[in-house]
């Protein structure tokens, strides 16, 4: 594989998953890890380092967004190629990695896209995405399956153009209007999404209260 593929992870409080993720995304050829930190009580960031990912730290919580713009600007100064962005608790399945390579090799970006199946999605992150998408489509004019799925991937032209300004999870909806705005291509691929009873605890996860409250904000920033 590319070694100039990135896999770009924000962490916050995952000292329990974020080295078998690490393992996972090895075993798929990649070395290059951008592990950011975003202000962990416990120690993420000395497990992620022990599991051979380059570790960047927020001292303070500053949430996803600002995480992965970290990242991104790390990746620009190392020069590299494309970048994987996945979320850090474990929901993604680093067997997907390869689908999203082959597809940044003819798009800008690949937007991961997972299943909204009742038997696999809880329903008040059903409810949450449609907001999300909704939301998306309202301020940005563009429909996506799937505007809060973080397991996305960017070529170098895509994430050198992108400029986003929100810190949360209103990120992911951003980089809609991102694409829109610098008429970028982009294609969907299916990815598994995987629900543990650790990821379900995470508080700051989706829910329908986090998906109004990310309407408000893109509504005051946009």
């Amino acid at each position: 594989m590319n070694t100039t593929t990135y896999v770009v992870i924000p962490v916050y409080n995952e000292a329990g998953v974020i080295e078998e993720v690490i393992r996972d995304i090895k075993k798929q050829g990649l070395q290059n890890i951008l592990v950011i930190d975003d202000g962990s009580t416990d120690n993420s960031a000395a497990l992620a380092a022990a599991a051979g990912a380059t570790v960047l730290r927020h001292m303070l919580n500053r949430g996803k967004g600002a995480a992965v713009t970290t990242a991104i600007e790390a990746a620009i100064l190392l020069n590299a190629d494309s970048i994987i962005t996945m979320d850090g608790d474990g929901q993604h399945n680093a067997h997907d990695i390869p689908a999203l390579l082959a597809a940044i090799k003819t798009h800008d970006v690949v937007l991961g896209v997972r299943t909204f199946n009742s038997h696999v999605m809880p329903l008040s992150r059903r409810i949450a995405n449609f907001l999300g998408n909704a939301a998306t489509r309202l301020f940005y004019g563009l429909w996506v399956n799937d505007s809060q799925c973080g397991f996305r991937a960017y070529s170098k032209k895509a994430f050198r153009k992108m400029k986003t300004v929100n810190d949360r999870y209103e990120y992911d909806s951003e980089v809609i209007h991102e694409l829109a705005k610098h008429k970028l291509t982009y294609t969907e691929v299916p990815v598994e999404v995987r629900y543990t009873p650790y990821s379900l605890n995470k508080q700051y996860r989706q829910s329908i209260m986090n998906g109004v409250r990310m309407i408000v904000r893109l509504l005051v920033s946009s």
